[in-house]
């Protein structure tokens, strides 16, 4: 019987931090996975080669139920995402190995494919209106069929989803704002000027660009869940897919009092990493798409079970995407969304070219459709030689502050 010979964790920066898992059987058979948790890459990376490998030389690489369940429940203490990324990652890697011995792409291993490929949307932002216009052009030009839609505020300096470059005039904006140094940086925040100015650049997008465009928007936890339902009343008339992140949701309960003002399609959980995380807000019909990650959330073993839960209460999938998710990690979820009956949309940010040499794909992305392709496995190789060129470099997400000065959700 074939087993688990090697466990190596492997970090590399090729612009941007990421923990990678690749685990060899006594076969020969090899797989990856994704344990990037931003900002916080050392400690997966500790987990993982301090105290979960160890325990996996010896098992069985085809038990992958088994080992999710020996990881989760042997470790006691259970949930956060450290724990779910480096769980995330050694499923991920044993889904590709399977799929490597089957001959098979991991969707087929998972059901086959529900459709031809995965709904994609892309981040446009601007720091004034006729940049976001130049941006949501550039991304329809590109192929995208959905885009979310983020902006500066008057009065504020740099705001999260929209990049210094966007600010500036580019209105691109293609890497999550992990910045290179020893601390993190710090941003401003105004809600009330925020929920001010938003509606006015939607009204301005839907009448240039009509009312076919699916148009997403991120709140990234700053509101309260009385603002968060005046907010996306006030969305109402210009027909988003989704608001997403509208208040922090550790307190489930609270979106009870958003969905009482308004019945704005809502996104959360991207940094969600279980399925109790999602209970009530599943079972309450509080949310319309799950936002959780395949690495931060337990591997595709867990976040399947997730979207089947959801799948009782038509609730659909929005898998996170951005760019701190590794190919590896963005390949695993386009296997799992094809495969589930309720896909919604998958984000899409493509990876820089350092990064590309790294981790070789075989996902496509054509007339704004992604597909995983049909390599046996997850469809990623990983390039020793080009990884072992760019070692780690601390770097940090913006921390948020009011603009008194108090901490801010972030």
């Amino acid at each position: 019987m074939s087993t688990i010979e090697s466990v190596e964790v492997l970090l590399t920066n090729p612009g941007r931090n990421f923990v990678t898992v690749r685990i060899t059987t006594s076969d020969g058979a090899t797989g990856l996975g994704d344990a990037t948790l931003n900002g916080r890459e050392l400690a997966v990376a500790s987990y993982l080669r301090d105290h979960v490998a160890p325990i996996l030389i010896g098992h069985d690489p085809a038990a992958i139920e088994g080992t999710w369940q020996y990881l989760y429940r042997g470790a006691y203490w259970r949930r956060g995402p450290v724990t779910m990324a480096s769980i995330a990652a050694v499923d991920m890697a044993l889904w590709d190995i399977k799929g490597k011995v089957a001959g098979l792409p991991v969707y087929q291993l998972l059901g086959g494919a529900v459709r031809r490929g995965l709904l994609t949307y892309g981040h446009a932002s601007g720091a004034e209106i006729p940049q976001i216009f130049d941006s949501i052009r550039e991304h329809l030009d590109e192929g995208y069929r959905a885009v979310r839609v983020q902006t500066a505020v008057p009065g504020l300096g740099q705001v999260y989803g929209v990049s210094a470059a966007g600010a500036s005039g580019s209105g691109r904006y293609d890497y999550e704002p992990a910045r290179p140094g020893t601390r993190p940086t710090e941003e401003q925040w105004d809600t009330r000027a925020y929920m001010r100015h938003l509606p006015t650049v939607f009204e301005a997008v839907r009448g240039e660009f009509g009312p076919e465009l699916p148009l997403l928007h991120d709140g990234h936890h700053r509101m309260t869940p009385n603002q968060a339902g005046q907010l996306g009343r006030a969305l109402e008339p210009y027909d988003l897919f989704w608001l997403e992140d509208c208040t922090p949701a550790e307190n489930q309960q609270s979106l009870r009092r958003v969905r009482d003002l308004t019945s704005q399609p809502l996104a959360i959980g991207e940094i969600f990493n279980s399925i109790w995380d999602y209970q009530t807000l599943i079972t309450e019909q509080l949310i319309d798409y799950v936002r959780s990650a395949v690495t931060h959330t337990g591997g595709i073993t867990h976040l399947k079970k997730i979207m089947d839960f959801a799948s009782l209460y038509q609730i659909k999938s929005g898998f996170h995407g951005p760019t701190d998710i590794s190919p590896v990690g963005q390949a695993a979820a386009l296997h799992l969304g094809l495969a589930i009956h309720n896909f919604g949309i998958q984000e899409y940010m493509r990876h820089s070219d350092p990064t590309l040499e790294v981790f070789h794909t075989s996902y496509t992305f054509a007339d704004g459709l992604l597909h995983p392709g049909d390599v046996p496995g997850l469809g990623v190789e990983y390039d020793d030689q080009a990884g072992d060129a760019h070692g780690y470099s601390p770097a940090y997400l913006p921390v948020n502050r009011l603009t008194d000065g108090t901490m801010h959700d972030w």
